[in-house]
């Protein structure tokens, strides 16, 4: 029996140069490259320079940056000496998609190691880069575990190439040297990526967002201008952990700046926990041997049942497109371009599985400059990526809904309402045709509405959180039920006559709105999507003396808790900022409550009889001085 070389021995064995490691690859061999920013770029070059003694060599990679050496050779060599097997086309253009797309492989990152191990797709080779050994011979795959680690594993034979730059990456990270077969030393500059562009757009859509995500939740995240604006609006949260694919330069700042802790994780509680990092040269010195960072591979990372184990699980995820039964397709986009199958589907069930998780799917209402919605009639043409069962939250920047639980006309409905306003007609014609949306369903001023996201705001009453917002077309249902379980007095007070249905002809004014001449504010509780409506607020501008009719409703139990003092000041506030001159009220006699309401507002109030009603008005140019109207 041999006698086992020390791996310092070893390791001096095994160095050599990247033209003499690369000459044990043979012509139709399959190569596994190191994915994404862990490029071992030096030895990609010298294949590069050797590629003419290749015929049929497929490369295997998962993720390649689009300046990398990698996609350079991919790009201008024969199809005789390179095939490329991709399982999703990172950073590629549109345009290099759509060439490269018969390449790509579909399925779940999860899903990978276990496609190199069985052989059902064989290694012949792995060309990987790692940090050089520490005292015991154990070299860090830095910046890129997910599905390298099992290709090492897997593969006949594996070149590695040191690099001092690599850092030393915690966690189900390392290889030692008696593992691989050849060492190629190599100092160079890892990939990174430069800082991506603000967007108005993106800023939105993190706003809508980073409401959903409550203190203590862990979050998965992508990459892209989109995810990085949340990252910016999550500033001021508390406790939040990372379970997640990548890791970005925008977790890093929420981790210095105290935000990320890893406490109320449930699960690897005080690590932050990733596959891999893409970002900048700040971020790999962070992960240098720090030790509340763990990188596992893909198989662990990415497993839904070890993601659901995580509390209150936030995916974070980008889509391309979806349709308005719910089906969702997700390649690459410009600046939010990570993303296809990989780990999507992986996350978005793991996150549901979660206790208190939410998956959420992130997309602009458009793309080509606003010429085309990403919420479209069907995907017949498109691939889809997460099924229509498995979505549950969708966010643009003209709001978020979601569509779990959700009948196809509701999801619809739903999804109409956060599209592009200049799309949104045509959508719902096209849903009518498609039968998802009642033939005799009409969608009136609201089909132009922009949700205005300024009027929302959360409010603690007696212990229970209370959400005071906009009233959404999707709406229409909770305000039916909350009219519904009114009594008799309260319903005669709010429509001043008994009323015992609430069909959608009549009260579509409610719900149906501009948000400017016509607004309507609920409050709820509940999560959302499945809120409860216990209050409703609402004003009618008429147009001829420019002032805006008020009416209330407050549910029996929760009354006497100043909820309709709140929907007031709320409506007050959204008149006034559309150039509503005033606010006037209709009430019986009877009526104390609307009447001792009405007076609180500081404006002057005038007050007049019409036959058995009251009516009152103020101008909000005649302010009351030194009430209090807190």
């Amino acid at each position: 029996m041999p006698k086992t070389l020390y791996w310092a021995d070893n390791y001096i064995e095994k160095r050599t140069s990247a033209k003499k490691a690369l000459k044990h690859i043979k012509p139709g061999q399959r190569v596994f490259i190191g994915s994404s920013c862990g490029e071992p770029q030096h030895l990609v070059n010298e294949l590069s320079n050797t590629s003419i003694r290749f015929t049929d060599l497929e490369i295997v990679r998962l993720l390649c940056i689009e300046t990398g050496p990698l996609t350079l050779i991919a790009n201008r060599s024969h199809s005789r000496q390179f095939n490329i097997r991709t399982f999703y086309l990172g950073s590629a253009s549109s345009t290099r998609i759509k060439k490269n797309k018969r390449f790509t492989t579909p399925i779940n990152l999860s899903q990978i190691p276990h496609l190199f191990k069985s052989r059902m797709i064989p290694l012949n080779a792995a060309l990987i880069q790692a940090s050089p050994p520490d005292d015991f011979g154990w070299m860090s795959l830095g910046v890129s575990v997910d599905i390298t680690l099992a290709a090492c594993e897997s593969a006949d034979i594996v070149i590695c190439q040191t690099n001092p730059n690599m850092p030393r990456v915690l966690g189900t990270s390392f290889i030692h040297v008696n593992d691989v077969d050849y060492i190629v030393e190599h100092k160079e500059e890892l990939l990174t990526i430069q800082p991506l562009p603000e967007s108005e757009t993106a800023n939105t859509v993190a706003k809508h967002i980073s409401r959903l995500i409550d203190d203590g939740s862990t979050l998965q995240t992508t990459i892209g201008v989109t995810n990085e604006a949340v990252m910016v609006c999550l500033a001021q949260k508390n406790d939040l952990g990372v379970h997640s694919q990548y890791l970005t330069d925008g977790l890093m700042k929420l981790f210095a700046m105290g935000v990320i802790t890893n406490k109320q994780k449930g699960f690897n509680n005080g690590k932050l926990v990733a596959g891999s990092a893409v970002g900048s040269k700040i971020l790999y010195d962070f992960l240098d041997d720090n030790p509340s960072i763990e990188f596992h591979p893909s198989d662990y990372i990415n497993n839904p049942s070890i993601i659901a184990r995580h509390n209150a699980m936030i995916s974070l995820n980008t889509a391309m497109a979806i349709d308005l039964t719910g089906q969702v397709a997700a390649d690459a986009l410009p600046y939010n371009n990570y993303t296809g199958i990989n780990g999507l589907l992986d996350f978005t069930r793991g996150a549901a599985m979660s206790k208190g998780g939410k998956s959420i799917l992130i997309m602009t209402s458009t793309s080509d400059n606003d010429q085309k919605s990403r919420i479209i009639p069907s995907l017949s043409e498109i691939a889809v990526v997460v099924p229509r069962g498995d979505v549950q939250y969708v966010a643009t920047e003209y709001g978020v809904v979601n569509l779990f639980g959700k009948t196809l006309q509701e999801r619809a409905m739903a999804l109409i309402s956060i599209a592009h306003p200049n799309f949104r007609d045509e959508l719902f014609s096209q849903a009518k045709e498609l039968d998802l949306i009642d033939i005799g369903r009409k969608f009136k001023q609201a089909i132009k509405g922009v949700y205005p996201l300024k009027y929302e705001e959360t409010i603690k009453i007696n212990q229970i959180p209370i959400m005071f917002r906009p009233a959404k077309p999707i709406d229409e249902r909770s305000i039916q039920e909350h009219y519904y379980t009114m009594n008799r007095g309260d319903i005669v007070s709010r429509f001043f006559h008994e009323k015992k249905s609430f069909a959608h002809d009549q009260i579509d004014t409610t719900f149906e709105i501009d948000y400017i001449n016509d607004l309507t504010i609920v409050a709820t509780i509940g999560d959302v999507g499945f809120e409860k409506i216990i209050a409703v607020g609402e004003y009618f501008r008429n147009s001829i003396v420019n002032m805006a009719e008020i009416a209330f409703s407050v549910s029996r139990e929760y009354q006497g808790m100043g909820i309709a003092k709140i929907l007031q000041k709320k409506l007050a506030r959204a008149a006034i900022d559309n150039g509503i001159k005033g606010l006037v009220a209709y009430t019986s006699p009877e009526n104390t409550g609307m009447k001792k309401l009405f007076h609180n507002l500081p404006y002057n109030i005038k007050r007049e009889r019409e036959d058995d009603m009251i009516i009152l008005s103020c101008l909000f140019s005649e302010p009351v001085d030194n009430q209090n109207n807190n």
